[in-house]
């Protein structure tokens, strides 16, 4: 056996045996999977996070139409379609890079309770916001009456309103926007609800079925 050979076999034979770059090679194999979670982890986070945003948004606004209007103690409150504006505008404020106006339809109804029954209610007026305007509303949906109601909402959660008030219900539906990809993510297709009992007393009939018109505002119908 030559030098050569002898030295060539002994070399194979220490390599059999050496396990320095183990560690090294299974990280390889395990890295594809550690970026795949890692990913789907930061997808799944930023849509949950931006699901409680547009719930939060929601939920402000039906507070805040709740409280608009203006008048004294003595008178009951007026709103205009100025005081829809502001609400509106705020709103897409609020949403910050969410930019709910170019990505979102807010659907903002008034709730009252119907004149002839104490258990009936009916939608006195409702305004709209936001570029998604191919989105379909689900509360009262496609077709269903605007009167006579049981309530406006999801099954079980319906909102209703006092007797000689009114209640302020809100659909926001938001377009999601991945950081990554969309499949990373469940649906796409955001729909949040909430509803706000007016707090002081409201003009109901006034204006156009108790939102007053504003010179060079269109009233944002739906």
């Amino acid at each position: 056996m030559s030098v050569t050979t002898y030295s060539l076999r002994v070399r194979l034979k220490s390599l059999g045996g050496n396990t320095s770059g183990v560690a090294l090679l299974e990280f390889a194999f395990m890295l594809p999977i550690l970026l795949l979670m890692s990913l789907v982890g930061a997808e799944l986070t930023n849509y949950i996070i931006t699901r409680m945003r547009v719930s939060q948004i929601a939920l402000h606004i039906a507070d805040n139409a709740a409280r608009i209007g203006s008048g004294s103690q003595l008178q009951a409150k007026t709103i205009n379609e100025a005081d829809i504006y502001d609400l509106f505008e705020g709103a897409n404020l609020q949403s910050e890079e969410l930019d709910l106006k170019a990505r979102g339809r807010v659907i903002l109804s008034d709730v009252e309770p119907m004149e002839s029954s104490t258990s009936r209610y009916k939608i006195g007026w409702k305004r709209c916001f936001g570029a998604q305007t191919s989105y379909v509303q689900k509360y009262p949906g496609p077709g269903d009456a605007t009167t006579n109601l049981t309530g406006v909402g999801p099954t079980g959660r319906q909102a209703i309103a006092p007797s000689g008030g009114a209640t302020m219900f809100v659909e926001v539906y938001y377009k999601y926007r991945p950081l990554i990809e969309t499949s990373f993510s469940p649906a796409p297709d955001m729909v949040e609800t909430a509803a706000m009992m007016v707090r002081d007393r409201r003009d109901l009939v006034g204006g156009n079925n108790g939102v007053y018109p504003v010179a060079g505002l269109t009233p944002l119908t739906c």
